[in-house]
């Protein structure tokens, strides 16, 4: 099985909306997903990601707006007019059907000859790692084995853009790593240009070379997975991509590209980026940014230790401070600082962001 450059091509939304009746699930956004590339779109329930993505597939009508694949205006073809398949969160399989006919279904229904159909469905079945699998029924399968089948399916139509739909869910922890790792390799390996819908932070970060935060139906942030993580630009998506310390503080200085942010007693001086032009300001830091001093300093804010809880590889804390509450992942866990005592938080500056306080504009 193999794709030819023109069968590669990108995703366009053009200011795209979707009403239903009075309710707006997706309002005018607008982001490109580049030939080849894996964007996923990220976002609690009801942002409208899932809405995004079957407008892709031509599963909802765009309201307003324009829909472009491969350059094509796709806006108001039918979803079987378009050149793009969708892993689905339920695997979609039929029972009835053994594993070799359930991926060579779609090449059936596309009149694929027998013998050419089956060459192509083994060939999907080898790619995902099932070969030898072709006889057995989907009940016979794993969680993890049948989502490969649907994997398998989808590839051997060798789809324009392939979609997937919360494709992890079903799995446990330990087989959805395994799987998003397989998913990236392949997505990787054939070039396919595919958008990913999740709402897991953990499994966008791995998968993705773009993540499109969603919220309220409008695209929060979007850029690559350190962008995102390490500068976020609002509350939400500081708070939404991992654990964020958010700590209400204040600007005293700008200068020369820095500013001086103040939170609690500690004084920081930080690069100036996407900060609110208000002096108020909410101070987001990872819990692996703040290490635990025995001495005060300049930029040190004063401590005591709530909680210490010791995980093998790393140490939690829970500190309280002037500036409110901080929790701490230290991997520095020889010696612990008891419940109770007094110290110095430091912070490290490439897991500090300052973001627009709620209600004001970046």
């Amino acid at each position: 099985m193999t794709r030819t450059d023109q069968k590669i091509g990108g995703v366009e939304f053009r200011s795209v909306s979707r009403r239903y009746g009075k309710v707006t699930a997706v309002d005018a956004i607008s982001f490109k997903v580049e030939p080849g590339t894996l964007v996923t779109l990220l976002g609690p329930s009801g942002c409208g990601k899932t809405t995004t993505l079957r407008m892709i597939a031509g599963l909802e009508a765009a309201s307003e707006g324009q829909i472009l694949i491969g350059g094509r205006d796709v806006t108001l073809l039918p979803a079987t007019d378009r050149d793009v398949t969708m892993v689905f969160q339920s695997y979609a399989l039929f029972p009835h059907m053994n594993v070799l006919d359930n991926v060579a279904f779609g090449l059936e229904v596309s009149g694929v000859p027998k013998v050419q159909r089956e060459e192509q469905a083994m060939a999907g079945l080898a790619m995902v790692g099932l070969a030898g699998f072709e006889t057995r029924l989907p009940s016979e399968l794993s969680g993890g084995q049948q989502q490969r089948v649907a994997v398998a399916r989808a590839l051997v139509l060798e789809p324009e853009v392939l979609l997937f739909d919360e494709p992890l869910s079903n799995l446990d922890a330990k087989l959805r790593r395994k799987m998003r790792d397989d998913i990236r390799e392949l997505q990787s390996k054939l070039g396919l240009t595919s958008v990913y819908v999740t709402h897991d932070q953990e499994e966008a970060l791995a998968v993705s070379d773009r993540i499109i935060v969603m919220n309220r139906a409008v695209i929060a942030q979007e850029g690559t997975p350190a962008d995102l993580y390490r500068r976020p630009v609002s509350r939400f998506v500081a708070d939404f991509m991992g654990i964020s310390n958010l700590l209400d503080g204040t600007v005293t200085r700008r200068a020369e590209g820095r500013v001086t942010a103040h939170f609690g007693e500690a004084v920081l001086d930080l690069p100036e980026t996407a900060i609110t032009r208000a002096d108020e300001i909410t101070v987001a830091i990872r819990p692996q940014a703040i290490r635990l001093a025995t001495e005060p300093g300049p930029d040190r804010l004063p401590v005591t230790v709530r909680k210490a809880t010791y995980l093998g590889s790393h140490l939690e804390y829970v500190l309280d401070s002037s500036a409110g509450e901080l929790f701490v992942v230290d991997p520095t866990s020889e010696t612990p600082v008891p419940p109770g005592s007094s110290a110095w938080a430091t912070f490290r500056h490439e897991g500090v962001a300052l973001v627009p306080r709620d209600g004001q504009v970046a």
